[in-house]
């Protein structure tokens, strides 16, 4: 934990190259601000910035080696994320003979390959992307969970590969341009992303659930796992009970560290049922209570203004009645204007993503609670995100109008603001380049090509069918999107966020629960409901889903509007070339909608400015 960097050249000895892979590991030092370490022998080189978590002495270090009795290092493993499974895994090596010397998962890890090979990944349970060379063999192992936590992208080149836990470890590298091409475009604008693409050039993602094993004879990818498709034979009040045991397991696990562990709690049932059962844990074994946390803005609950599908209520009231009937100790990070309008925390945002993004205020809120939670002693919290993939919870999954759309129902939803965009925050960019570039057919043809991958049961009705295609898709092409910024944001502050609801086994029997019972008589998120029912007050119990929430304030639009006219005006940005001129100047008339509600128009005014700031500060080549 928490960051991973390396070079593997089967063509040279790395041993002098100590300095360019120190540099790759320092881009991730804010993922591991607790430690340092690298090893570098012959054709490989690993490295590996800590967030002490587990062992957080000095034998907890990183890279962890296997050397034998004779002296003779037999492989090399590095670990981003967390092993929740370590201590019953240890446990099995043990009886097996193995020895230990840290307490560490990433030790865990390692001797788990050593005894079971490439199959150890099907053994580990939770959240991680893992670097290992195997000495003997002359072979790097890149992996990644099954449900994309923990992030790992990687650049082959015509020796070896090139890796790292962001982008950004990559391109401090000297033989890494940062060159975006059309194909980098349309991922980046797409808002369908492509498992194992990359916005830059060159560059790869593990995809989740796989390994990526390197030779000198040439590179193989392997699916480790993927979402099993299986008759469900339980009923009703089985399935309730079995999903409560599944997620209670999840969070135990979860609050595995040596170091305290606290939970997100917004009062949307989600983080609820998490910091319930999470303080449970925790009093039972005397550790208790549970520290809490949710944010706000200054004005916001007194002033809120329903929107129709994202948020109905806001979060404070909930969050506040939910710590209460819990026992958590609970902490408000409120936040004003003027902490949402500093540029040096939006550029900030920008470099924790590596890319621009178009949500603007939600972005530097998030990475602003992260700054505050570490400012509090907290490394490690738990986070709700997922539960709407797994559960169904998301508006879209069962709308007709958008669940049987011909593409992603996220896209379909997107496209009724603005069809000509084909995306959140894309209504600024050059009307003919987003037609040349097709952001609208990149987006269908890889709806198309993900279907071909859903599993079905022979049986199946139409309904159930589609049903189980929506919930695949939500979890295979939205989920690892969130998750990613998820895990960017916390971890520019060097905190690791656990998400429960990514348990593989909660998953897995989730998903082949029927999509009836998890929606009873309409309610979303019935099945969830159910399963935490005495643990909750009613008003948390049966509150609607509200997103994750957006300023209301005037004065947060007028500071977009005011930049964005700046920009727009300077014919010598680097991004004057990508905007459209009569969009442009629509969005800056006088009768331009204004105010709060005109969030779709400001977030492609967000995502022109974070373009100025990733093309200069990045040095961004655009190639198209």
């Amino acid at each position: 934990m928490s960051a991973i960097a390396g070079w593997v050249d089967f063509e040279r000895d790395l041993s002098p190259q100590v300095d360019t892979v120190e540099a790759m590991a320092a881009a991730l030092a804010h993922r591991g601000p607790d430690g340092q370490g690298t090893w570098i022998e012959g054709h490989a080189a690993l490295a590996h910035r800590r967030l002490a978590l587990l062992d957080v002495t000095d034998t907890g270090r990183q890279p962890v080696a296997f050397t034998t009795d004779g002296g003779t290092t037999v492989a090399v493993l590095t670990l981003d994320g967390a092993i929740t499974n370590h201590v019953e895994l240890r446990n099995e090596l043990a009886a097996k003979g193995h020895r230990f010397t840290s307490g560490g998962d990433g030790e865990t890890a390692l001797h788990a390959y050593l005894e079971w090979g490439t199959d150890f990944l099907t053994r580990l349970e939770g959240l991680f992307a893992i670097a290992l060379w195997d000495v003997r063999s002359q072979e790097l192992l890149l992996a990644r969970d099954r449900l994309g936590v923990k992030p790992l992208s990687y650049y082959p080149t015509a020796t070896g590969v090139l890796f790292g836990s962001e982008p950004k470890a990559l391109l401090a590298h000297p033989d890494v341009a940062p060159v975006v091409d059309a194909d980098g475009l349309r991922e980046l604008f797409a808002h369908s992303r492509k498992p194992g693409t990359a916005v830059f050039r060159g560059m790869r993602e593990i995809i989740p659930g796989h390994v990526l094993v390197v030779r000198r004879t040439g590179s193989q990818e392997q699916r480790y796992w993927s979402l099993p498709a299986r008759q469900h034979t339980d009923s009703l009040e089985d399935t309730i009970t079995t999903v409560r045991g599944l997620l209670a397991d999840a969070v135990t696990s979860h609050l595995r560290a040596d170091v305290p562990v606290g939970a997100m709690l917004s009062g949307g049932i989600d983080s609820s049922a998490l910091t319930a059962l999470a303080h449970r844990t925790l009093t039972a074994g005397g550790a208790g209570p549970l520290r809490s946390f949710s944010v706000n803005f200054t004005g916001y609950t007194e002033n809120f203004e329903p929107h129709p599908t994202m948020r109905s209520t806001p979060d404070a009231p909930f969050a506040a009645l939910a710590s209460q009937h819990i026992g958590s100790q609970h902490t408000e990070i409120l936040l004003d204007t003027a902490a949402l309008t500093d540029p040096e925390v939006h550029a900030a945002a920008l470099r924790g993503q590596d890319a621009p993004s178009p949500l603007g205020d939600m972005d530097v809120s998030l990475i602003q609670f992260f700054a505050r939670l570490r400012e509090a002693g907290f490394a490690a919290v738990l986070s709700g995100e997922t539960a709407d993939e797994v559960f169904n919870g998301y508006f879209w999954a069962y709308d007709p109008k958008h669940s049987n759309s011909q593409t992603f129902p996220w896209v379909s939803f997107e496209r009724g603001h603005d069809a000509a965009a084909g995306g959140l925050g894309t209504s600024m960019v050059d009307r003919q380049l987003r037609k040349d570039l097709d952001f609208l057919g990149y987006a269908d043809q890889h709806y198309h090509d993900a279907l071909t991958e859903v599993p079905h049961i022979d049986g199946d009705t139409p309904a159930e069918r589609r049903a189980r295609e929506v919930t695949y898709l939500a979890l295979t092409r939205w989920a690892p999107t969130h998750l990613d910024r998820a895990d960017r944001m916390s971890m520019a502050h060097g905190v690791q966020l656990r998400p429960p609801f990514c348990d593989r086994a909660l998953v897995e029997y989730v998903y082949n629960v029927p999509a009836a019972m998890k929606r009873v008589d309409g309610v979303e998120k019935s099945l969830l409901r159910s399963a935490v029912a005495d643990l909750l007050p009613e008003a948390v119990l049966h509150r609607k889903k509200s997103a994750y929430p957006t300023t209301q304030e005037a004065s947060y639009g007028d500071f977009v509007r005011r930049r964005f006219a700046e920009l727009a005006s300077d014919r010598k940005a680097a991004v004057a070339d990508l905007l459209d001129a009569s969009a442009t100047s629509r969005a800056l008339s006088a009768d331009s909608p204004q105010g709060a509600f005109a969030w779709v128009e400001r977030a492609s005014m967000e995502m022109v400015l974070q373009l100025e700031t990733w093309l200069t500060e990045y040095r961004i080549d655009l190639q198209l």
